[in-house]
Formats: C-alpha cells, structure tokens, sequence
C-alpha cells in the first residue's frame, strides 16, 4: 500500500515537473463573455493571468509592508511560476517556506510566514486549477505533512498556522474538483452526445438507402421480367431460326431470370420485418397531379407548374423525382403551417428540373421539428442518379428545395 502511494505521489507530482506549461488564454466564449464587445473580450482572455500577477503583487506588498521585502519576493516568483511551470511552482513555495519564515524572523506561525502562507495557498490553487484534483489531494497531504513535520521538530515551541493553512485549502481544493467534476461530466455528456448523433445520422442514411433500394427493386424487376419474356418470345417471331439465335435467346432469358431471383434475395436482405409490398405499382411523374390534389386536401396552398416537352423518362427518374416532390412538399406541411408552396417541373434538355419552394409559417399552429431524414432521402436520390441538389432556406423566411436529374429520352420497347 506505501509503494502504491508513494507511486501515485510520483506520477502527479514528480514525474515531469519541471514540464514547461505555459497557461493559455481563457475561452472567450461563454454565456457572458460571448456578449462583451470583441476588443473586451480580446483583454478579457488573459483575466487569469492578471489573477495570478495581482497575488504575485499582494505577497510582494505583504513582504515591504513587513520591512522585509526579500521575505515577498520568494513567494512571489513561486506564484508566477505557476503560469508555466505549475508543478515545480508547488515544490518551490513548499521548501523555501521556512527559509521565509526565518529571514522574516517569524515565529509564531511557523514555518508559514504570511508571506508564505499566501504564497503556498495561491499556488496550490492555481496548480489545482490546471492539473487533476488527483494532483492537488497530493499537494495538500504533503503541504500538511511537511508543515506538522516542521511544526513538531523543527519549531521553538511557538504555534503554527498549518492546521488553518489546511482548512482554508481543504476548501478551496473542495471548490476546484467539484468544477473539475462537472466540467469532466460536461464533456462526457457533450461526447456522448456527438457520438449519438453521429449514429442517428448514419442509421437515418442506410434507412434512407434501404427504402430507396426497396422501391427500386420493383423498377428493376419490372424490366428484368421484360428481357426474360422478349428473350422467351423472340426465336417465335423469326421463321426457322438458326439453333445459335435459339441458344442465344435461350442463355439471354436464364440470365434475366436468375437475375430477378437475384433480386428478390436482396430485397429479403433489405426489407424489414414489418415491410409489405405495395399493391400498386411505383409512382411516376404522371400522378404529381394526385398528390398535389391530396395536399391541397391537407389544407396546403400549392401552384403546380411544368415547363418544356414533357416526354417518358427512364422509370427510376420519374419514381425519384416524384418522391422529391412528395417529401418536399410534406416538409412543408410538417415545417411551415400556414404557407403556399409552388412546385416547379422543367423537362429540359439531358435532364429533369425540380423546384419546391414556399413562404414562412403562418397561423398558429407550431411547427414539427421533424428529425430532417426528409433532406438526406432527397439529397440520396438525386446523387444515386448522379444529380445536383440544393436546399436551403429563401431570404423571406421560407425554405426552397432545388434539383436536377440527368436523364435521356425513354425509348419505347
């Protein structure tokens, strides 16, 4: 248990003692500092070092006003070197304090001069400060211990102040690792905290691409089942056809049905335990005049606009941009009660242009915070189909979601 102690005594104050630690300055952005002027707060970042100059200041005064100011000097320079080398700072004030109670010629509280007592109260505050309260439960147990020491071998029967001395940094020390404590609590819950939300972010993502993945599975499928069949039905419409276009055909639909029920094993992978399949079939472009009609139902003001040739797109464009236009536009119901919404659909060349925007809330009905998957669902399709996608809040107060989607024509089978 001694060697134990002793070891832990090592590690806090011995080991790398003389290490140069220079205070930095204090954070300016707490919830009173934050509100100070800048140039304030640019003087205010150094209000620890002015503490630890001002001690250094009251000691030496205490010294003078004693007629000896070499007994203030001592203690001084021990606080000053707090601001770089805390550790060695402690074990100065600790030894030179009887040395200061002699040329002080004080006896009454030995070996704390009041000088010294000042000197080594100060110290082990500011070495509290900056290190463990580990640290400063050793430097009080060794402060006690040297100053009884003194107290009972070295004194000249006069009273000594070490048991206030204890007191007072029992206290103090009391103070400081309960700051210690809850600024440690803080960070840990601040991590925890990160951490979960680093999570959150990333389960919402793969939910996000597991539901893409699941609509798109029936777009895939659809066209698989199309080669299959074609692949079945071709070698009938050709009158006596070569035995290589029959194998060919042949090796064509296998693959297309091995395809499809690779396809259903990853569908099983994906789905949840509580997934049904819908009993309709993928949404398109062609019912956005449905689903504005039902949020207008919803009590939304909506103004729908499609701009160009509107032509057939590739299934999986058409599914994506529609589930765009249906989660833009629940966002909106969700986020800002009360607002009109303008949908926007341009059919341009090498793509499709999509454009939800509304105004602020209005009313009173209190937002929904929502926990903003909507955004990550959107910005996932739009990339899966190598897009472009912006969504950001409008300078009146609405929000605005915008995207394009390269696609070409879809060419009929």
């Amino acid at each position: 248990m001694a060697h134990g102690m002793f070891m832990g005594m090592r590690r806090e104050l011995l080991d790398d003692a003389f290490a140069y630690r220079l205070l930095p300055p204090m954070g300016t952005d707490g919830p009173v500092t934050r509100r100070l002027p800048r140039f304030i707060r640019d003087y205010v970042a150094w209000f620890p070092h002015a503490l630890v100059v001002g001690a250094a200041l009251i000691v030496l005064a205490v010294g003078y006003s004693d007629g000896r100011p070499v007994t203030g000097l001592i203690p001084a320079v021990a606080i000053l070197l707090t601001l770089a080398r805390p550790l060695a700072a402690f074990w100065l004030s600790l030894a030179t304090a009887p040395f200061v109670s002699v040329m002080s010629d004080y006896w009454d509280g030995w070996p704390w001069a009041p000088t010294s007592f000042i000197g080594q109260l100060t110290v082990m505050t500011v070495v509290a400060v900056r290190t463990r309260p580990r640290t400063g439960a050793w430097m009080w147990v060794l402060t006690g211990a040297f100053g009884f020491f003194c107290e009972v071998f070295l004194s000249r029967g006069s009273g000594g102040t070490t048991g206030p001395l204890l007191v007072v940094s029992a206290l103090v020390l009391l103070v400081i690792t309960v700051r210690h404590t809850r600024r440690e609590a803080k960070e840990e819950v601040t991590a925890q905290q990160t951490v979960t939300a680093q999570e959150r972010s990333r389960r919402t993502l793969l939910e996000e691409r597991t539901t893409i993945a699941r609509e798109l599975h029936d777009v895939v499928a659809h066209h698989m089942s199309v080669v299959a069949i074609q692949a079945e039905a071709a070698p009938y419409r050709v009158e006596n056809p070569p035995p290589e276009l029959e194998q060919a055909f042949a090796t064509i639909r296998e693959n297309a049905v091995a395809a499809l029920t690779e396809l259903r094993r990853i569908l099983g992978v994906v789905r949840a335990e509580d997934y049904e399949a819908p009993d309709a079939p993928q949404p398109t472009l062609a019912d956005l005049d449905a689903l504005i009609a039902n949020v207008r139902e919803a009590g939304l003001t909506v103004d729908a606009t499609v701009t160009g040739a509107a032509r057939e797109l590739p299934q999986g464009v058409e599914l994506s941009a529609y589930r765009i236009v249906q989660e833009a536009l629940s966002n909106v119901l969700r986020h800002a009660p009360g607002a009109s919404a303008k949908v926007e659909v341009s059919y341009v060349l090498g793509g499709l242009g999509l454009r939800v925007v509304n105004g602020p809330a209005r009313g009173l009905v209190k937002a929904s915070q929502g926990a903003g998957h909507g955004i990550t669902g959107m910005r996932e399709r739009v990339a899966m189909l190598d897009g472009e996608m912006t969504a950001e809040a409008t300078e009146d107060g609405g929000y605005e979601v915008a995207a394009f989607i390269p696609a070409q024509r879809q060419e009929s089978a």
